[in-house]
């Protein structure tokens, strides 16, 4: 989930200029909080770190759009409260044939959308079949992203850069029962099937989006009119979306009496963007707004004695320096690359940036996640090594442009201006000369470092299922211009732990991927760290995800 990921994101825009809701300047909170029938609060407010970019989490890739989204739409499967083990969603069990190419899915009986029609296979296959029947912009990775990584390409590919299509079809055996084949198996299954961009929708909400086009022109993307507004959008979730008040940064959902499920603990949920973390904390001390995520390590223990609640998530992320290749020709030599990693000195980083629980990292998944390896080539901080290394390069004057991101804060990177200085001066004492090149973070810094175009750049990932191959398959598994290289080794590695069937057999085949990209070293990865949350006094919060999917119906009042 997904927290802002380090692949897709652009300038957007909206249909048009109807498509703003812009309204006066009260808060949301002013206008819906009163009294519950028990005499208490009515609504819980959330600081969220950036504005959602769509109310359809399909054409979705971030993790602000989808901790909305979330409350409103399921998927055939979820993970377990608290944890990343993969339970029923909307299917209530589930199970593939031996080639791991059919899935079944038995579905949940009795379930409503928002706008009441009825939930069963038939929507299920109405959803998948109009994701890959997309056209023209929506064939864009910018918009399909999630798609395309799980599923492949369309039934015709017009984008040259997407995929081939791993969908084969859906049908519905019966009302209760879907059955969705793919082409060949897949390490992104059955995780995929959980991912929030695969969340189902109404059949007559869907036939009210295919009359709307996205557009773009450039790296701008024009988004469809129904994904900027409440009214049309509709899932199965707790929360239903009422309103969406751009001027006030400001979304807000209401409980839906017709859950499946428990029904929500609160009537009234709003998302409101706060983009600074000293506003969220504030705004929190003040009693505007109930939560807030992405707490600055140095504010935990501040809060805590303030008797506010701060729960610590699982670790579920990475954090890594990256290179690029072709901007930089000199980082093709496997000893300079390895100069850099052991100029570093990730401990420091850890015990001085890094909220409590964090640890430096040896390979490009935490230790949480099966496929782990205690045999990767690690390269510790040795000064001297790097020094030596350069002179064998005969790179003892190197020179590198460094870019890292301003106005963000990520669970991975709570400060990435901060770890940038430190990493500056780790390379510097080794003889580095470093040129800084501070970028906004959407969409310039995204945009540089998906085109390849910063020789070294900070950034991270927080995986959307417990699977190796969604953190290394990522990156790895093909060419890709944000690292800039093309490693045989590296890719059979990482095609062969995709194919495998076996639970067991491709654990152990990302033990191996893991020590083929470490030999190789892409990048550096820094560390893994647990990030925290924010709650008011007066709330009894959800239970917090290291995936970072917070079920907000979860939460009551005290």
């Amino acid at each position: 989930m997904r927290i802002f990921k380090s692949r897709v994101t652009r300038a957007i825009t909206v249909a048009a200029a109807t498509a703003l809701i812009v309204t006066g300047c009260s808060s949301e909170r002013d206008t819906t909080e009163g009294k519950g029938k028990d005499g208490g609060k009515d609504t819980f407010v959330f600081g969220g770190a950036g504005d959602p970019g769509s109310l359809d989490p399909a054409l979705a890739s971030d993790g602000e759009t989808f901790r909305v989204t979330r409350q409103a739409f399921e998927a055939l499967l979820e993970h377990e409260p608290g944890g990343s083990k993969l339970v029923g969603g909307l299917a209530e069990t589930w199970d593939s044939n031996d080639e791991g190419t059919v899935w079944t899915f038995n579905l949940r009986k009795g379930v409503k959308f928002h706008d009441g029609e009825a939930f069963n296979a038939e929507a299920v296959c109405a959803n998948y079949d109009h994701w890959f029947n997309w056209t023209g912009t929506y064939q864009s990775s910018a918009v399909s992203y999630y798609w395309q990584t799980i599923m492949g390409g369309f039934a015709k590919n017009e984008d040259k850069d997407a995929p081939k299509a791993n969908y084969k079809s859906c049908t519905a055996k019966d009302e209760n029962t879907a059955v969705i084949e793919v082409k060949k198996p897949s390490a992104n299954l059955p995780g995929g099937f959980s991912l929030q961009a695969l969340a189902i929708h109404s059949p007559k909400a869907l036939k009210a989006y295919e009359k709307e086009e996205a557009s773009a022109k450039g790296d701008a993307i024009t988004y469809p009119k129904y994904s900027q507004q409440a009214g049309t959008v509709a899932g199965t979730g707790p929360y239903k979306i009422t309103k969406w008040n751009k001027g006030n940064k400001e979304v807000s959902l209401e409980r839906f009496d017709d859950y499946w499920g428990k029904k929500a603990g609160v009537k009234n949920l709003v998302f409101r963007t706060i983009d600074t973390e000293e506003g969220r904390r504030s705004a929190l001390q003040a009693g505007d707004i109930d939560g807030y995520d992405l707490v600055s390590p140095a504010d935990v223990k501040t809060l805590e004695k303030a008797g506010f609640q701060v729960p610590t998530r699982e670790v579920f992320n990475i954090f890594y320096l990256g290179f690029s290749q072709e901007k930089n020709k000199k980082l093709q030599d496997k000893d300079v690359r390895a100069a850099i990693a052991h100029a570093i000195d990730k401990d420091n980083l850890v015990k001085t940036q890094l909220p409590e629980g964090g640890v430096a990292a040896t390979q490009f998944i935490p230790d949480t996640v099966e496929g782990y390896s205690d045999k990767v080539e690690k390269y510790a901080y040795d000064p001297a090594k790097s020094k030596s290394l350069l002179k064998k390069a005969g790179e003892e004057k190197l020179k590198v442009e460094f870019c890292y991101p301003t106005e963000v804060s990520r669970p991975y990177m709570p400060s990435p201006g901060d770890l940038f200085e430190l990493m500056k001066a780790d390379l510097e004492k080794v003889g580095i000369t470093v040129t800084p090149k501070p970028m906004k973070w959407a969409p310039d810094y995204i945009d540089a470092t998906e085109a390849g175009g910063c020789e070294l750049h900070l950034l991270g990932w927080t995986g959307d299922f417990n699977d190796a191959y969604n953190f290394i398959g990522t990156w790895f598994a093909e060419y890709d211009k944000q690292w800039g290289f093309k490693d045989k080794k590296v890719f059979e590695a990482m095609e062969e732990a995709s194919a495998e069937v076996d639970h067991s057999k491709r654990v152990k085949l990302y033990e191996h991927a893991n020590e083929v990209v470490m030999d190789y070293l892409p990048g550096v990865p820094v560390s893994s760290s647990p990030p925290a949350i924010a709650f008011a006094k007066d709330v009894n919060p959800p239970l917090v995800s290291p995936l970072t999917q917070e079920n907000f119906a979860e939460v009551t009042f005290k």
